[in-house]
């Protein structure tokens, strides 16, 4: 390891320039449309508009692309896919995968031409994937992925790693670096921290565990995402207690989901298989801020050319768009399709109702209902919670949709897509335990702020 003296100035320079324009992308909160944002979802929203009703025909055409260059691959095992390398980890996929993304061509198709059972393409399920949803992960998923080398490959997690390891260590039995995903996704978008996660594991900066807990415990929801659940509500009045009390919420979870299984039985071995080595560990006699400094900046020096860093962006994005977005539409449509036409959720949610009981909360049976059904999509329990009288339950319905984090629809989805080590079962074990973490500190501040 260099010292900070012997390092060039565009060395220095490699590390300042790119790491502030990521932190001003992907961190730096402003106003835009009387809303608290990211520049990255505001370059989002502004494609969004210029691509308008397009997007799900393009979205479509993207999820065919893939489910057919897949079943090629399958087949034909074509050269270019065989080979380790970018193209056989996004093509060359198992038979399960396989099937995922030929299910998504087929939903996408049935959705765009309304065609088939309408249970499958509704407005109420496959419509809420492919044109409210997939429009969204398709301009995030651009902008977020061309982006993401500017945190990722120029220093600003290890600088950040160094000067948190020592917090985030003892509190959450995770890297320094981990509070990098936690800002990203909490001004942004949990999606975000999701893709920035898989990155970090992906190139051996996470072990299977470290990365599971942060993509499950610390891809949390968005604050302006956390206003549109309170208004939905009707609660829009309360929203900073209600910040206040998922926040607390949010913090008990987070200590806590790492020390038990299934996170905690998760091995410590890197995505090569390797076994886990301290890449935070500071030396003595070295100061957390110098040794950080110090790391960020040669591992910015490394950089040597901008045609890589927009190779890196493009990859990112064929990675996010081509991996994770059939993913979300088969996983959101099914799920959404089991909410809206059959009773799965309500019997799922009853073993809660004795539970609420004695949290004393009013309407306990319809209270239920929208514990399980969060699961599917986060913004399904406030619906179902808006019609319920007692203004308490709605505010602890709202809160617990928003700490559970782990919904089909779009961060569950994402994860399933990325390389991120949770299986589809482990994710509903976690967000039960989430929700059974969650629910009575959101009760108790519940009655405090209705008293």
């Amino acid at each position: 390891m260099k010292n900070s003296a012997s390092f060039r100035t565009t060395d220095k320079l490699k590390f300042i320039i790119p790491s502030l324009i990521g932190i001003l992308l992907f961190m730096f909160p402003v106003m835009y449309n009387e809303k608290l944002t990211i520049p990255i979802a505001i370059l989002a929203e502004i494609l969004g508009n210029f691509l308008g009703d397009t997007i799900p025909a393009i979205m479509t055409t993207i999820i065919a692309v893939t489910a057919i260059a897949t079943v090629v691959t399958k087949i034909a095992k074509p050269s270019f896919t065989q080979k380790d390398g970018f193209f056989n980890t996004l093509l060359n996929v198992s038979i399960f995968w396989t099937v995922v993304r030929v299910l998504a061509m087929i939903f996408a198709i049935m959705t765009l031409f309304e065609i088939g059972p309408e249970a499958v393409w509704s407005e109420v399920t496959g419509a809420v994937i492919l044109y409210d949803l997939l429009p969204v992960l398709l301009t995030v998923f651009l902008f977020a992925g061309l982006f993401l080398p500017l945190l990722l490959n120029f220093g600003l997690l290890e600088l950040f790693g160094a000067l948190l390891t020592k917090i985030m260590r003892p509190l959450f039995k995770l890297p320094g670096r981990s509070s990098i995903d936690a800002l990203a996704s909490w001004l942004g978008d949990g999606t975000i921290g999701v893709l920035l996660t898989s990155k970090q594991y992906e190139e051996g900066y996470y072990t299977k565990r470290e990365a599971a807990v942060i993509a499950t415990t610390f891809s949390i929801v968005s604050i302006t995402f956390s206003l549109v659940v309170i208004s939905q509500v009707d609660l829009g009045h309360m929203f900073i207690p209600f910040y206040i009390t998922i926040g607390v919420a949010g913090f008990v979870a987070a200590i806590l989901m790492p020390r038990i299984p299934p996170l905690s039985r998760k091995p410590d071995t890197y995505y090569n298989g390797e076994e886990q080595d301290e890449k935070e560990l500071i030396p003595s006699g070295q100061s957390p801020l110098k040794w950080g400094y110090n790391q960020a900046v040669e591992r910015a020096s490394k950089n040597k050319s901008a045609g890589k860093f927009f190779r890196d962006g493009g990859r990112n994005v064929l990675d996010m768009w081509m991996g994770v977005a059939p993913i979300v539409m088969t996983f959101g449509t099914i799920a959404l399709i089991l909410a809206e036409n059959t009773k799965l959720f309500v019997y799922l949610g009853m073993p809660f109702i004795p539970l609420l009981e004695l949290l004393q909360i009013p309407d306990a049976a319809e209270a239920s209902k929208s514990l399980i059904v969060g699961f599917a999509d986060m913004f399904l329990p406030a619906i179902l919670a808006s019609e319920i009288p007692s203004e308490l339950t709605r505010f602890v319905v709202a809160a617990v949709s928003v700490t559970q984090l782990i919904y089909l629809s779009e961060v569950g989805g994402v994860i399933l897509g990325s390389k991120v080590p949770v299986s589809l079962w482990e994710m509903f074990v976690i967000y039960i335990l989430r929700t059974l973490i969650t629910l009575p500190v959101i009760a108790l501040m519940a009655h405090l702020f209705f008293f």
